[in-house]
């Protein structure tokens, strides 16, 4: 006899349900998610059988409860909230909802349609390790991102001049400058020479003069804020500027980090190899691609995981084509960002692209169109575990051939 059972994962507390073959229920009960909480639950689903012979679906693919059950032998069927969402009309006429009722929902659908969902395979320690690198920087990076905005939203706003002196905002040197000078009445009696000065004590690199600096800091619009409006806002400058330094500096930690660890990783020069992939970007691929060479059987599969094949609606005569907003995001920016920058390394892909804009296509759909490209290629590179070579690529070659 078949035992199935689903597992409605929460901040505080988890439902699990045990359905039989026939759908009966065998067994409901709640484990707080504590460390007794996650023994509890090994304890009581050992009663019910052998883990290897459990299949467990839960509606996501990672974290510390998913973690549990692989490690104690249960097989783990993650299947997406939306499918759950989706199904919820087949138990129920009323809009009700529970965490018993979906644990019992999800065992019912590994019961009917287990046929349809893939077991979890966790990655290896070298890939769960670079995604946690790479995916804190990213959001490390969109913090920054949002401060830097903020701080420059701020300067427009009564100190334009500040905001434009430098070409980066975050940029250390911009930091330091706002550190020392954060209102316009600081600055007031900033000269050439002290300028200059600041600029040497700072180890500014940059290639512009101290006087051409200065004229853009004297050029731009005045702010008509009073004495006291620009103190206060001084001292969010000093604030914002204090807060970006450190994080700024821990991003470079983190930069070298990861590049480092998609150096060292099995697949690191398989990725790193294609045109303009660099390290950064070969480890946001290599994060989301994971080294489960099953997870994508086609390239096909892996194409729309990663949101650059679109959807196709079809009923009757009608026909339509349209954006594929239900994919992993993470690996879809990473795609794009490679084929973009690929395009100034590579003929073929230039060409791609080209014939894409010159069918009318926008700037950002002709770069799915060439990210699409790209993972036929990847994805054979990928699964025989060979590092790409334009030379063995045939319409690459043959676009080198003819120049």
């Amino acid at each position: 006899m078949g035992l199935y059972i689903g597992l409605d994962w929460a901040s505080t507390t988890h439902a699990v349900c045990v359905l039989d073959d026939q759908g009966q229920i065998r067994a409901r009960f709640d484990v707080p998610h504590s460390a007794a909480g996650m023994a509890t639950l090994r304890m009581r689903l050992g009663r019910v059988g052998d883990p290897a012979t459990l299949p467990i679906a839960i509606e996501r693919p990672s974290g510390l409860v998913v973690d549990t059950l692989v490690a104690a032998g249960f097989p783990v069927i993650p299947i997406h909230p939306n499918v759950v969402k989706a199904s919820r009309p087949r138990y129920r006429a009323a809009a009700s909802k529970s965490d018993p009722q979906d644990a019992f929902l999800l065992a019912d659908l590994l019961r009917t349609d287990g046929h349809r969902f893939r077991p979890l395979r966790p990655p290896s320690d070298a890939t769960r390790a670079l995604r946690a690198l790479v995916r804190g920087r990213d959001d490390l990076v969109a913090t920054r991102v949002a401060l830097a905005n903020q701080l420059r939203a701020l300067l427009e706003s009564f100190w334009p001049g500040a905001a434009a002196i430098f070409a980066e905002i975050d940029s250390p040197i911009a930091l330091a400058f706002l550190t020392r000078y954060p209102t316009p009445q600081s600055a007031a009696h900033l000269g050439e020479k002290r300028l200059a000065a600041f600029l040497a004590r700072h180890g500014y690199c940059g290639r512009r003069s101290a006087a051409t600096l200065l004229a853009r800091l004297r050029t731009a619009p005045v702010g008509q804020t009073g004495e006291s409006e620009a103190e206060a806002k001084g001292d969010l400058v000093r604030s914002l500027a204090a807060t970006l330094e450190p994080l700024v500096a821990q991003l470079q930690r983190l930069t070298a980090a990861v590049a480092h660890a998609v150096a060292t990783h099995p697949d690191g020069p398989l990725v790193m190899a294609f045109p303009r992939a660099g390290h950064v970007n070969a480890a946001q691929i290599l994060a989301e691609l994971g080294d489960e060479r099953t997870r994508f059987p086609s390239d096909a599969q892996l194409a729309a995981e990663a949101g650059v094949a679109p959807v196709t609606y079809a009923s009757g005569k009608h026909r339509g084509v349209g954006f594929r907003w239900a994919c992993n995001k993470r690996l879809r920016l990473a795609l794009t960002c490679f084929a973009n920058n690929s395009r100034h390394s590579s003929p073929w892909a230039a060409a791609v692209y080209q014939r894409a804009r010159a069918r009318g296509c926008a700037h950002p759909h002709a770069v799915r169109i060439l990210a699409r490209a790209w993972v036929r290629v990847l994805w054979r590179c990928w699964q025989s575990h060979t590092p790409y070579d334009p030379c063995r690529h045939r319409a690459a070659k043959a676009m080198l051939d003819a120049a």
